[in-house]
């Protein structure tokens, strides 16, 4: 089954809103720089729980009833996760230079393409999974906003010994 769906969010929102054929099937509400993002689709609901510091990773829960279903593993060069859901692994990658391409993909088919900016993009499937389709954008949100507190880190002193 070929899914296709696109995925809007303001430049600075934490909301990404997502469609289908033009209607509205679901949402992924990032809280900037907090450890929770929640997300919706197809009347499904998911809370992202991110822990640890220097290797944090992300435990995925049904928020129906709070179950836990699965966790996100990140890498340090911020290119590549594996998740692992329902006893299943699916692996997460950038696909091009530019980070604007990056895909969900495991042995047994599963293959779910993702391209867009900070603002919007799309997502095709072979799939009709709500939680991967969800867990992709987590992942590219999370590693996007793990480059911003970088920049800020390395910038901000420099900016201010600057300015003095």
């Amino acid at each position: 089954m070929q899914t296709c769906l696109t995925w809007n969010k303001g430049l600075f929102s934490n909301l990404y809103e997502i469609y289908s054929s033009g209607n509205k099937i679901g949402n992924l509400r990032d809280k900037t720089f907090s450890r929770y993002s929640s997300g919706e689709i197809n009347n499904q609901k998911y809370l992202f729980k991110t822990s640890g510091v220097f290797k944090q990773h992300t435990q995925i829960f049904d928020q129906t009833d709070n179950k836990f279903i699965g966790e996100i593993h990140y890498n340090n060069w911020m290119t590549k996760a594996t998740l692992t859901i329902n006893g299943k692994s699916i692996n997460w990658r950038y696909d091009n230079l530019w980070n604007t391409k990056w895909r969900l993909f495991n042995s047994e088919g599963v293959d779910i393409r993702y391209s867009g900016s900070s603002i919007s993009g799309r997502i095709d499937s072979n799939v009709d999974d709500a939680l991967l389709l969800l867990s992709g954008l987590f992942v590219t949100n999370y590693y996007w906003e793990s480059i911003i507190t970088i920049m800020i880190a390395v910038f901000l002193p420099l900016w201010i010994v600057f300015l003095n």
